[in-house]
């Protein structure tokens, strides 16, 4: 299993132009034609790739793209990459610092030394802000007789 992705190209390509593409080193190459995405009126080319002659993947979509360009007046809008398997270790584990590492005893084999960190989540706060605050309350008694003054407008 190799990398694989998908190139849609500006338009849909002639034979020879597939001939062109194939010729640089895709001829593993599945060609499709598509509406464009943008535009389903549309009709261009898509080129599916599962290739295993490139270490990364990097490295496939590049050389694919300059191929692409190795056809006048035609260019790569869309590019899908799915998903990826792990791609191969390339550099090996520093293995000085194994070898700098003092030995240990049967005893300091079921420890395993370490800072643990915690980190505490951050509580959202379940209480509610008031929506109005408490006014200060006046009582009126209404219960008292009229001032003086009052019962002379009677």
């Amino acid at each position: 299993m190799g990398y694989k992705f998908s190139l849609v190209l500006s338009r849909e390509i002639t034979d020879e132009e597939s001939a062109i593409l194939k010729g640089e080193g895709w001829a593993d190459a599945v060609f499709s034609t598509d509406p464009l995405p943008t535009n389903a009126d549309l009709t261009v080319t898509k080129m599916d790739f599962d290739t295993t002659a490139f270490p990364t993947l990097a490295e496939a979509i590049d050389s694919a793209l300059e191929a692409v360009k190795k056809v006048q007046h035609l260019t790569a809008p869309g590019l899908t990459v799915p998903a990826q398997p792990a791609g191969p270790i390339t550099e090996k584990p520093d293995e000085s610092a194994e070898s700098t590492a003092p030995e240990k005893t049967s005893s300091e084999d079921s420890a395993i030394e370490g800072v643990v960190v915690e980190e505490r989540p951050r509580s959202k706060s379940t209480r509610k802000p008031n929506a109005k605050k408490p006014t200060a309350q006046t009582e009126i008694d209404v219960s008292a007789e009229a001032p003086d003054d009052a019962k002379d407008l009677a």
